[in-house]
């Protein structure tokens, strides 16, 4: 049968083309529900494979087969698919919104259309949560094709986000908002998925909705209206406008239109998930950072933090000051390796796990122990460098122990900057090292500055080389300030500004602490014996101390006090008791003994003989507190000094 061999090859290019465009219109459903958003893409796909069916072809003479396609009917065919793949490719390159909705105009403008307006929901829904209260679309950007081109018939410069649309709009710019109103006729083409020419009926009634009362666009099939439709719900609206010197669109064209469409929706979804997991990474970590640092006796601190240039590239770098008995204070840095939210999480958990265990007083080599522990609790790949220093104000010592981290630069008062000689260790959550602490002096004047690899190391250099960058950046700023250290802060500022803009790979976490030290003229310090006697002898002992330091204006406060507390120790130790007095801005009274127990302020009933010795303590002393030791406790009391 030759004729119906005949009209079944003359037929399929139609048959084919009717069921893309049927395959296609099947992503119609509700706003507000999940569509067949796969499916169309694939339909649309494979739709713009299809040559376009109009004059080019000719008609099956009788008795024979279809004449070829007209080489220009292929060469169309053949612009749309390479147009096509350059457009998603380069809408699918953003990454956040503003990304993904300049890389739509600038795919279609002037390549498919002479103007593009672009509108997104306001707020946009974020994953599975379902939009409350009325549709908002917001104006997210217009471009247009320039009035004139340059001298060389280049493009000219990138517009601004809302250039004027007069050339292509009757009436008046485009409304910035538009509240979609449910049943109306811009919800139904919403609704629809399926781009519309301009002059179809329901366009005629959605454009004037969208754009604003009084405002119009190009007549006829110039215009189309694509709505953006993301994985569940439709998130905007695009409108492609072209002149009236240049053709209209084609049959054709609803289908590219419908592509682009596609995936800036899908980029849209991925941009607002993305966002949220970068801000919600970003909140977690910065949340488990200190809003300020605390300033101990001796020392004092300053420190920065630094995100990467990528917000794409959240981290897990931390740092900490976290006072401890006797005015030592305890100095973290730590980096968990990855970047994502996963990494920020771990950092949250470790930099707590560090405080719990610095409140334990433990060696710095027992608490990076710790940690590689909990990071093993965590999971097999959950790994983090660290290096955790103990400083005395009074011993003028540090103790530094490190988890594979980058090692710390001493900045001593005359200029010279070093870098300490630490025993490098295993990053946290190796399991199966052990950890080793070098005690190291402290002198008074110097800085020791602690920070993350972001810091030296990135695409332009090496670990070792940045170090050494950091070093000689110390040792010219130390400099210009002669004998005298330079001021603590600005310091930060200038070891920040070392960094060139291809060393933002990382994010940078930067702590700074000048060594000053408690002069041992300004401390007392004594063991006694666990007896009854020595109650009596800790009040001698501190009435001639402050006599010294001419403070017995304080001398019937603190012998009270010290005497409810010594009192209380020798009660219960069984070794030599500790009593040390410090003056710095305050006078601070610090009584150890071997009793891990610690004492818990409550009322005493009035039958009681005792019980009151804390309340005393409470409310004559400035502040107060009792810290566990791993050798006991250190209960202590601080008195402000006299006025004048």
């Amino acid at each position: 049968m030759p004729g119906a061999r005949r009209r079944a090859s003359g037929g399929r290019a139609g048959r084919d083309r009717e069921a893309a465009t049927h395959a296609a219109g099947q992503g119609r459903g509700e706003m507000t529900g999940d569509a067949g958003q796969v499916g169309q893409m694939a339909a649309v796909g494979e739709a713009t494979r299809v040559p376009p069916a109009d004059s080019s072809r000719t008609v099956p003479p009788p008795g024979g087969s279809d004449v070829p396609e007209s080489a220009a009917a292929r060469d169309r065919g053949g612009d749309r698919l390479r147009f096509v793949g350059a457009a998603t490719r380069r809408i699918a390159r953003g990454i956040d919104l503003d990304e993904i909705v300049l890389g739509l105009c600038r795919a279609t403008v002037p390549t498919f259309a002479d103007a593009i307006l672009v509108y997104l929901r306001d707020p946009l829904p974020v994953g599975d949560e379902r939009p409350v209260g009325p549709v908002v679309l917001r104006l997210r950007r217009t471009d247009r094709i320039p009035e004139e081109p340059d001298t060389e018939g280049v493009r000219m410069p990138l517009l601004p986000a809302q250039p004027d649309l007069s050339p292509f709009m009757a009436g008046g710019p485009a409304s910035e908002l538009c509240e979609v109103e449910p049943g109306g006729p811009l919800a139904e083409v919403l609704r629809g998925v399926r781009p519309v020419f301009g002059d179809s009926p329901a366009a005629r009634a959605a454009l004037p909705e969208l754009l604003g009362d009084g405002r119009s666009v190009a007549t006829g099939q110039r215009t189309v209206l694509a709505p953006l439709r993301g994985r569940r719900r439709v998130i905007g609206a695009a409108v492609f406008v072209r002149r009236l010197d240049r053709p209209p669109f084609e049959n054709d064209d609803l289908l590219v239109a419908a592509q682009l469409a596609t995936h800036t929706a899908l980029g849209v979804d991925k941009a607002v998930l993305y966002g949220r997991e970068v801000y919600i990474a970003d909140e977690l970590q910065r949340t488990m950072l200190p809003d300020s640092l605390p300033q101990p006796t001796g020392v004092r601190l300053a420190s920065r933090y630094l995100p990467a240039a990528e917000t794409a590239r959240v981290g897990g770098d931390w740092y900490d000051a976290i006072p401890l008995p006797g005015n030592r204070v305890a100095l973290v840095v730590g980096d968990v390796m990855g970047h994502s939210m996963t990494s920020a999480a771990i950092m949250g958990q470790l930099c707590t796990t560090a405080q719990t265990l610095a409140g334990l007083d433990l060696p710095p080599q027992e608490v990076l122990h710790h940690l590689d522990e909990q990071a093993q609790r965590l999971g097999t790949d959950r790994m983090a460098t660290c290096l955790y220093a103990v400083y005395d104000p009074v011993a003028h010592r540090i103790v530094v122990a490190n988890a594979g981290h980058p090692p710390p630069v001493l900045l001593h008062r005359g200029g010279r900057a070093e870098v300490l000689r630490v025993p490098p260790g295993a990053p946290i959550g190796v399991g199966g090292v052990d950890f080793e602490a070098v005690e190291l002096d402290a002198p008074a004047g110097a800085t020791l500055l602690l920070y993350t690899d972001g810091l030296v190391e990135s695409r332009m250099r090496d670990v070792w080389t940045g170090i050494e960058q950091l070093r000689e950046r110390l040792t010219a700023t130390a400099r210009l300030t002669g004998s005298n250290p330079p001021p603590l802060e600005p310091l930060c500022d200038e070891v920040l500004d070392m960094l060139g803009p291809g060393d933002r790979d990382d994010d940078v976490a930067l702590l700074a602490a000048r060594f000053e030290g408690i002069a041992p003229s300004d401390v007392a310090y004594w063991f006694l014996d666990p007896k009854a006697q020595t109650a009596g002898q800790a009040r001698r002992l501190a009435r001639r101390a402050l006599a010294r330091w001419g403070l017995d204006e304080l001398s019937d406060s603190v012998e009270l006090l010290v005497s409810e507390v010594v009192t209380n120790a020798v009660r219960y130790a069984e070794r030599p008791i500790t009593l040390r007095l410090l003056r710095t801005d305050v006078l601070r009274c610090e009584v150890g003994d071997d009793v891990p127990q610690l004492p818990r302020l409550r009322q005493a009933r009035p039958s009681d003989e005792g019980g009151r010795g804390l309340y005393l303590v409470n409310r004559l002393a400035r502040r107060w507190g009792a810290t566990r030791l791993s050798t006991g406790k250190v209960v202590w009391f601080e008195l402000a000094h006299p006025t004048g």
